[in-house]
């Protein structure tokens, strides 16, 4: 019997090898394949158990320990409310948002102690990505007793409005004449400075003629980033209660929200949709929640849509 010759011996490893490799290839394509599934289940999963208890927290929210109302904030990609959700009696702050949406706040004061005095604070290099909206809670203390003792402020010498023209007393010790003003056009550029500038009869009788207060507060847009939504909580502590954004807890509830329409919608006792942001907080009712997940868009199946709707008891 004749053997094989070395030609037909290497033609036949070569052969043998082909057909090995395109084996291990379509075992590999096939584990792969079932990883992706897997991963893509597991994310929907993750959604699934976050909509179950944002809605089941959302439903009860109610005034904060501190006395906030019990809804925050009420925008397209982050949610901010006041709910008892662990059950122990006492009311936590919850915000759910996309890690593409982020939140910061900072505060700083300063005073004069001259007639007719200007101070100001300054805040700057807070943004990693485009700003959304930004606000500046204004206080003073001092010598603000008469209609002609004001304050008048400003953002990056821009005029905003003016406080304590009345309501106000003289060098009560605590923060009077707050108002919120709106500086999402000044803080654009990633620095605002906040100024005060009180009237001529404002004298340092306190022995200071004016402290000022600003909380400074943002929402930027991170999209580019990451796809994470994530949950915080801030329980209250301290006596009057308060809620410290230092104490907030963040977890990660899906790292794969691919949302263009946004998570939240709001609407009134009618049903009707509110788009305009100050009634959402005084006029919300009922929300939709919305969620798309895909672990990569670029791969079939498409995203995995979630929905729910949710009505706010307490209100």
């Amino acid at each position: 019997m004749r053997g094989f010759t070395i030609i037909e011996t290497l033609v036949t490893v070569v052969i043998f090898g082909l057909i090995m490799g395109l084996v291990a290839g379509s075992i590999a394509a096939l584990y792969k394949a079932h990883d992706y599934t897997w991963q893509q289940s597991f994310a929907i999963d993750e959604a699934r158990r976050g909509i179950k208890t944002m809605v089941k927290e959302i439903r009860e929210a109610r005034p904060g320990d501190n006395g906030s109302y019990p809804i925050e904030k009420a925008g397209d990609k982050e949610f901010i409310f006041y709910s008892d959700i662990d059950g122990d009696g006492k009311v936590e702050r919850v915000r759910y948002f996309l890690g593409a949406v982020n939140s910061g706040n900072e505060i700083k004061e300063c005073q004069t102690s001259v007639r007719g005095g200007i101070c100001n604070v300054n805040f700057f290099d807070f943004l990693t990505g485009t700003i959304i909206s930004a606000q500046a809670k204004v206080s003073v203390d001092g010598d603000f007793g008469a209609g002609n003792e004001y304050a008048d402020v400003y953002a990056d010498g821009n005029y905003l409005g003016r406080i304590c023209s009345s309501g106000c007393t003289d060098c009560p010790a605590t923060w009077q004449g707050t108002t919120i003003f709106d500086v999402t056009n000044f803080a654009s550029d990633d620095s605002i400075i906040i100024e005060a500038r009180a009237s001529s009869r404002v004298d340092p009788l306190c022995p200071h003629s004016m402290k000022l207060k600003v909380e400074f507060s943002f929402t930027e847009d991170i999209s580019h980033l990451t796809h994470q939504f994530k949950k915080g909580v801030i329980k209250s502590s301290g006596e009057p209660a308060q809620y410290l954004s230092e104490n907030e807890v963040i977890t990660i509830l899906t790292s794969y929200v691919r949302n263009v329409p946004p998570i939240f919608e709001y609407f009134n006792a009618q049903g009707d949709k509110i788009e305009e942001y100050p009634a959402r907080l005084v006029d919300t009712k009922l929300m939709k929640v919305f969620l798309a997940v895909n672990i990569d868009p670029n791969k079939p199946p498409y995203d995995f849509e979630l929905e729910s709707y949710v009505q706010l008891r307490n209100l």
